[in-house]
């Protein structure tokens, strides 16, 4: 009616329960791994996210003055049109590093600008070669001064904790003005009571928007006027 175990049915047993015994470590470990690295991963994404939300809020650019420069006379736009008054000449934006933010290149900072004249994305020039200032910036650029008002190459324009700059745009260039042409019916300027939008991007991204809006009415030429 019963019937007995031998030993070495007692062996196999023994075997069979070692060998799941085995398994269960091995699938135990490969879960482990898998856990760990997938840990790991995230903990990486995480710092870099992190890192990421600090540079969009500390590396951005500070606006500390917008100016315009009205036409004083002696800047002749289109082809030999002559001067006017009611114009501007030149955009001149006071620029600093926020606080807590490291060195921010400017020679990688863009500007989408949107003006009278359509909207365009500005990027550094070297004005260190410029011979008639700001009026010799390409379109499509903008310009940088340092607080001694010198145009400074793309190896100096780095922002930091001691230093400011200010950002020089030629308003006859688009999107501000459209000096193209030798028909005055053809040129239009940035002039009394226009605005435009730019946006600063820094090179990490963080982004600084500005307003500039001209006064109604410029009294005399050459002024600098608080846009």
């Amino acid at each position: 009616m019963f019937e007995a175990i031998t030993n070495e049915e007692r062996g196999q047993v023994g075997i069979g329960t070692l060998i799941v015994f085995i398994a269960m470590v091995l699938v135990a470990a490969i879960a482990a791994g898998v856990l760990i690295n997938t840990a790991g991963f995230l903990q990486s994404q995480a710092e870099a996210t992190g890192q990421e939300s600090t540079d969009l809020v500390s590396e951005r650019i500070d606006v500390t003055s917008t100016v315009g420069v009205v036409e004083d006379g002696t800047y002749s736009y289109g082809q030999g049109i002559g001067d006017n008054p009611q114009n501007l000449t030149e955009v001149r934006i006071g620029v600093a590093g926020a606080a807590g933010a490291d060195q921010i290149d400017l020679n990688k900072t863009t500007i989408q600008a949107v003006g009278p004249n359509g909207q365009a994305t500005l990027t550094f020039e070297d004005g260190t070669g410029y011979s008639n200032g700001i009026s010799d910036a390409s379109v499509g650029n903008f310009a940088v001064q340092d607080a001694d008002g010198s145009f400074v190459s793309a190896d100096g324009a780095v922002l930091n904790s001691t230093n400011s700059f200010t950002i020089v745009l030629n308003t006859h260039n688009e999107p501000f003005g459209n000096n193209s042409g030798s028909n005055p019916a053809n040129v239009t300027l940035f002039g009394e009571s226009e605005s435009s939008s730019l946006d600063i991007v820094s090179p990490s991204g963080a982004t600084t928007s500005v307003q500039l809006t001209a006064p109604d009415l410029f009294s005399s030429e050459g002024e600098a006027v608080k846009l």
